[in-house]
């Protein structure tokens, strides 16, 4: 392993667990239906606020620098996990997505200003809104989805919770993916 490889970085608020818990049970039922995606670990749940992808290892430190002051600007925030959807068509389903409500104004104010830091440093963002939810699962490609099962999770509304921190974290794909916690900013 090299000490200058670039890194596989993302800004995301995680649930506390209580939340998480509730919606795995939620889930439950749909974890072995026909047509079902490929399902992400609860360990792995998140709400991504920015993917940047591979950073330089030598950018990292101005990466910190720049998203305190980024995240210092947040309100206190209150969320819930609340229904579901899919990104793709019926037909072609692609990711099986649980929503979000309560404070997504901030919470998308905080992605622009997160993604907004990002760029000052020139590294690359994604131009596309910012659409809150978390992954639940990914149907894989060439095999048959159940584009309509998200629906039997639409009237899923869990506990509100306050967003306590922001986290930077580092992802390591591969046969077991995991996520490593870079750094972390409280919100006020």
């Amino acid at each position: 392993m090299t000490l200058h490889r670039p890194r596989r970085l993302f800004f995301a608020v995680t649930p506390p667990a209580g939340a998480l818990t509730e919606l795995d049970r939620a889930l439950a039922p749909l974890r072995e239906a026909p047509g079902a995606p490929r399902w992400t670990p609860p360990e792995r749940w998140h709400l991504t606020l920015l993917f940047l992808g591979a950073v330089p290892a030598d950018r990292v430190e101005e990466l910190l620098a720049a998203a305190g002051p980024a995240v210092a600007g947040t309100p206190p925030m209150t969320l819930r996990l609340a229904g579901a959807g899919r990104f793709g068509s019926r037909r072609r389903p692609q990711v099986f997505w649980a929503g979000v409500t309560g404070d997504g104004v901030a919470l998308g104010a905080l992605a622009a200003r997160l993604a907004a830091a990002a760029r000052g440093l020139g590294l690359p963002v994604e131009d596309r809104p910012f659409r809150a939810h978390l992954t639940l699962g990914r149907w894989r490609p060439g095999r048959p989805g159940d584009g309509d099962l998200p629906e039997r999770l639409a009237g899923h509304r869990g506990p509100a919770w306050p967003v306590a921190e922001v986290e930077l974290l580092e992802s390591h794909p591969g046969p077991v993916p995991r996520y490593d916690r870079v750094a972390a900013w409280p919100l006020a």
